[in-house]
């Protein structure tokens, strides 16, 4: 594919004598939203780390458009318009909302400004209402929300977005996963990591699944949905 903006080759990662990833390939092409799957412990989030500099994969390589990137530090990593928004998310709950986005906010790596903070708050109007709250005392999807904003004040190239819906309530999921498109169709291209492969087929373009660190499947969208007994096999359906 051509422009691609992530493009890591034959990856082995370990976690000191685990052998985490075993040979991983994986790319995102500009404008493309991948779908990262599998069970828990198959070295999804060791994946996206390993591409992010913060685990150095031990063999294989980690081009970001077009450069060698392989173990860079994360922040150089993110400056080539690499958004992540973790597990955890990691938010900063001593500062308000507003604090948390003003502080990410830069023109992307073409000198792009189509995420402003007016438009992060029209995306996330639930944020409004809390702007001068801190944190620490947003709810789990508040927290979600604001870190998803953030990620897009920096104007990325690609956000990844690890577990991107885990332990919200459903209302609260289906307005992320409402964002997920909007965020497709604004030309971002996008990694999501989440178990509802119902919604994540809903908005990627392909699909990847892991099983102890290893590509198992890797096609589109249609073909993942058009495969039950994978499905079943390997997300435990």
């Amino acid at each position: 594919m051509a422009d691609l903006l992530i493009d890591a080759k034959g990856l082995h990662t370990y976690y000191g004598a685990s052998h985490i990833l075993r040979g991983v390939n994986f790319s995102v092409a500009r404008g493309e939203t991948i779908g990262l799957m599998g069970r828990n412990g198959m070295g999804k989030s060791t994946l996206l780390k390993s591409i992010m500099g913060l685990v150095k994969p031990r063999s294989g390589s980690v081009s970001i458009t077009g450069k060698d990137m392989t173990g860079g530090a994360p922040h150089e990593i993110s400056r080539r318009g690499i958004a992540y928004v973790p597990e955890g998310r990691g938010i900063f709950g001593n500062l308000s909302v507003v604090e948390n986005l003003k502080m990410a906010a830069r023109a992307g790596t073409r000198g792009q400004k189509d995420w402003t903070y007016e438009r992060v708050l029209e995306t996330f109007p639930r944020l409004t209402e809390r702007l001068n709250h801190g944190g620490q005392q947003l709810s789990g999807g508040e927290q979600q929300m604001l870190t998803i904003g953030r990620a897009l004040m920096t104007n990325p190239d690609v956000l990844v977005l690890d577990e991107a819906t885990e332990g919200l309530a459903p209302l609260i999921a289906k307005e992320i996963w409402r964002i997920c498109a909007l965020i497709r169709q604004s030309g971002i291209s996008s990694v999501i990591v989440d178990k509802n492969w119902k919604h994540v087929t809903q908005v990627t373009d392909r699909n990847i699944i892991l099983v102890k660190g290893e590509v198992v499947f890797a096609g589109s969208s249609a073909d993942l949905v058009a495969q039950p007994e994978l499905l079943a096999q390997h997300l435990s359906l």
